[in-house]
């Protein structure tokens, strides 16, 4: 049964990887898109349980050898019937197996071709490998990030990956389908995280120009070196995310945490260490609880850092919908929200190989449905 969501009528071939070619396809499948995610037979060395990779949720699998005889030929028998591809092989795999863009694109002139690579398909890295950490130093902005009297912090794997890698493909491969049925003219799309990641980073850049963000870290408003844009601890151990930067946020801020008139102003900067004492005893005089009734339902701007699991439990979230529960698990709903076209959570997660009889009959591809004897080996 085809999803709902606004692009229930594309079409996407994704050629198995991990990281943030599985989440962009994640995302064209929960807004409805066919997605036939092709799996290698010999599987992935990184693989858990399928049943569990929420990244390949809404979408349907088949197995199929690229270095079989016939493997490539059956992938340009899907890539003929779609709108979309998505592969994140290093530079020049994809040509090697006879399925790159030029390969792709004389099959189906109108096909937009996704590469999802780190450093991008030219550049003295391109061949090289990396991970989102790297991607991160390179464009310069993990270096924002952290304490200034310590090393940068680590956002885990979604500033670069997802971020600057998956949201900047799906804008490439949307963007380009617009242009494909316009014109009935494909294209490939350089997703590159580390050009997304830096892209990221606009704002800054003209406040860099300006003269009001200084190019390192623990001295800047928005960095967590202003006092009232930080986390303060409770005294019972919890933390509070307070983002007061206007000043009427901060006067209703200032008010509830009982800063008192003779608290340092809120960007007297000489006086910066002596405020963020002043609201971290203020915090740590109290539980949680005691700061969560304070600030509730006001405009100061403070929030308690939830974890993952109290985070799906959080009313607000949970009024929204923010979260859903899928045959005993618990993962994010599809966003953004559309009116007209609303988007529902699709099938669960792939199985590797397990809908190749189903997709051979709804793409008309008899040939796909057919075992290969051929020992199947990973690109690399």
């Amino acid at each position: 049964m085809r999803a709902a969501g606004p692009l229930a009528w594309v079409r996407v071939v994704e050629l198995a990887g991990i990281g943030p070619g599985p989440f962009a396809a994640m995302l064209l499948a929960d807004l409805g898109a066919d997605v036939v995610r092709v799996d290698r037979p010999s599987g992935s060395p990184l693989a858990g349980d399928p049943a569990l990779d929420l990244t390949n949720r809404g979408k349907r699998s088949v197995l199929l050898d690229l270095k079989a005889p016939d493997g490539p030929g059956l992938l340009l028998d899907l890539v003929e019937r779609a709108d979309l591809l998505i592969e994140g092989y290093r530079p020049g795999v994809a040509e090697r197996l006879g399925v790159g863009p030029e390969a792709c694109l004389d099959r189906n002139p109108a096909l937009v071709y996704g590469r999802m690579t780190g450093w991008g398909q030219q550049g003295p890295l391109a061949a090289t490998a990396g991970h989102d950490i790297d991607y991160v130093a390179l464009s310069g902005v993990l270096s924002m990030i952290g304490p200034g009297d310590g090393p940068p912090a680590v956002p885990v794997n979604l500033l670069g990956d997802y971020a600057g890698g998956s949201l900047y493909l799906v804008v490439g491969l949307l963007a380009a389908l617009q242009h494909a049925r316009a014109t009935g003219q494909g294209q490939v799309v350089d997703a590159a995280i580390v050009d997304g990641t830096a892209h990221l980073a606009t704002l800054f850049w003209g406040l860099l120009a300006e003269g009001r963000w200084q190019d390192r870290r623990g001295v800047n408003f928005l960095d967590g070196s202003a006092p009232c844009y930080a986390v303060y601890q409770a005294g019972d151990g919890g933390h509070f995310a307070v983002g007061a930067l206007e000043p009427r946020f901060y006067a209703e801020f200032a008010r509830l945490l009982e800063l008192g008139p003779d608290a340092p102003g809120q960007y007297d900067t000489a006086r910066w260490p002596e405020l963020r004492a002043l609201i971290a005893t203020r915090f740590a005089s109290r539980t949680g609880a005691h700061w969560d009734a304070v600030f509730a339902g006001s405009d100061a701007c403070v929030t308690r850092v939830l974890t993952l699991r109290q985070a799906a439990q959080d009313p607000h979230l949970t009024a929204r919908g923010t979260y859903l529960t899928r045959d005993g698990v618990t993962q994010p709903a599809p966003a953004p929200r559309f009116s007209a076209t609303p988007a529902v959570l699709g099938r669960p997660p792939a199985r590797p190989g397990a809908d190749t009889a189903e997709v051979a009959r709804d793409w008309g591809l008899p040939g796909l449905d057919r075992p290969t004897d051929s020992p199947e080996r990973q690109p690399s």
